[in-house]
């Protein structure tokens, strides 16, 4: 194969496989609908990254994560919603049967009016089931899409996402239903121990993930929302599941609210058991009194690369900034490192 030349940020020196996980951005920022097109195709070009059971058509996951898509939620909804940046939404996987599935609905608004919260309504997620495997139709959750805005009218963008987290904790910790003996309730509640109930791939002001137990092709023909030319985004990250040490369930797909991640995290348990033991000092002024209601922090039972993304969505919330965040939670070797800057190891020993 022969290579491009080097032009802007590529260099054919620097060529490797990407496993599992692609990236699509407009440099200048400019938001369309070609970047979801590029990002779908880019996804499906990792389909031999991903796994599928003894069905082919069931895969370990695929998702998109992109920016709001705020011309098509303009016109698809039934009420009227604030500026971008001023309201919030996000995908909902809820019970199957309706009756619980509304109950839920019900918490959802309850905490969310408790954590400052309006809920603007309601939006039904158009999907084609008929698309994807036997297998991940039993499973497959309910899926809604609230929108929220802060009771103050004056929160928007990160700050509006602070008060997001802590409600969104909430909605995955404190709603707990009894969806029957139903195996495929069991079985969307396979993000961990406490996803018995709610789970929100994404909740934000920012962006939004579409996901699912799906393989790459199906991603795009599931969802479509995917395919509508008023879907338009500046970004688009693209994961594709191999499952190593989890079984698949539609909440472990990636992306998740911030990353998407391919391999294995090996000091798994003493990074959650660390996360753990700091909770009782963790403290914030951007948070305030709230951060409690939050924990725990990492979610018992969930995936390594949930409990990673749970740590970093923390931290940037906290007034760090993406990259700082990512080096703090992926530090250079440093220790023994005679050449480094001496501010640099500082940071790092900090």
């Amino acid at each position: 194969m022969t290579l491009p030349p080097r032009q802007g940020l590529y260099d054919p020196e620097l060529e490797h496989d990407a496993c599992g996980l692609n990236f699509v951005a407009d440099l200048h920022g400019r938001p369309s609908h070609k970047i979801i097109e590029h990002g779908l195709g880019a996804l499906c070009a990792l389909e031999h990254r991903g796994a599928a059971g003894s069905d082919p058509e069931v895969g370990d996951g695929s998702g998109i994560l992109t920016q709001l898509p705020d011309a098509l939620f303009r016109e698809e909804v039934d009420f009227e919603l604030p500026p971008l940046g001023q309201y919030a939404t996000g995908i909902a996987f809820l019970p199957q049967e309706p009756s619980v599935a509304a109950e839920a609905k019900t918490e959802i608004q309850r905490i969310a009016v408790e954590e400052g919260l309006v809920v603007l309504g309601w939006r039904e997620v158009a999907v084609r089931p008929e698309v994807i495997g036997a297998g991940a139709r039993v499973t497959m959750p309910s899926l809604s899409q609230p929108f929220f805005t802060h009771s103050s009218g004056s929160l928007s963008g990160i700050e509006l996402d602070r008060v997001l987290f802590i409600a969104r904790k909430r909605f995955e910790h404190d709603i707990h239903l009894d969806a029957g003996p139903d195996e495929a309730n069991e079985a969307m509640g396979g993000a961990s121990s406490q996803h018995d109930g709610v789970y929100f791939p994404s909740l934000s002001a920012r962006t939004i993930v579409y996901k699912g137990m799906l393989t790459t092709p199906q991603l795009g023909s599931f969802y479509d929302d995917l395919r509508d030319p008023r879907f338009e985004s500046a970004i688009a990250l693209v994961h594709s599941r191999f499952s190593t040490n989890t079984f698949p369930s539609w909440p472990l797909a990636h992306p998740y609210r911030l990353v998407a991640h391919n391999g294995e995290i090996n000091t798994i348990k003493g990074n959650r058991n660390w996360m753990k033991a700091r909770q009782s000092a963790l403290e914030s002024e951007l948070f305030g009194d709230s951060l409690e209601r939050a924990f725990p922090i990492c979610t018992p039972g969930a995936s390594d690369t949930a409990g990673f993304d749970e740590a970093l969505e923390l931290l940037t919330l906290s007034g760090y900034s993406l990259p700082e965040a990512i080096l703090m939670m992926i530090p250079e070797p440093w220790e023994n490192h005679q050449s480094m800057d001496p501010d640099r190891t500082a940071f790092y020993e900090y």
